[in-house]
C-alpha cells in the first residue's frame, strides 16, 4: 500500500496509486484543517482509494493533536461511517 502524503505545498494530502494521484485538498482555517474537496481519478475510482487516502489524512491530522473541518462531503461521508473519528472534528 502506498502511504498518503502531506504536500503542504499544494495544500493537499495525496496518494499515488498505479501513478495517479488521489488528493484530499484542505486549507487551514484557525489551527484546523478544513478538507474543501477531494479528487479520485477515474481509474481508481471503487478501489477504495478515497477512503484510503482520508484514513491516511486523518491518521496524520491526530498526529499533528490538531482537529478538521469537513467542508467537503466525502470527507464528511468518511467521517459519518467511522464515528471512532469523530473526536477529530472542530467545536
Amino acid at each position: 500500500m502506498t502511504d498518503v502524503r502531506n504536500n503542504e505545498a499544494e495544500q493537499r494530502y495525496e496518494l499515488e496509486v498505479d501513478g495517479r494521484i488521489a488528493i484530499a485538498a484542505y486549507r487551514m482555517e484557525e489551527g484546523a484543517f478544513a478538507f474543501v474537496h477531494t479528487a479520485v481519478p477515474d481509474e481508481l475510482e471503487g478501489q477504495g482509494v478515497g477512503s484510503r487516502l482520508v484514513a491516511g489524512a486523518l491518521d496524520d491530522v491526530r498526529a499533528r493533536g490538531l482537529t478538521i473541518r469537513s467542508r467537503c462531503s466525502f470527507v464528511a461521508a468518511y467521517v459519518e461511517r467511522h464515528p471512532e473519528t469523530r473526536d477529530l472534528l472542530a467545536r
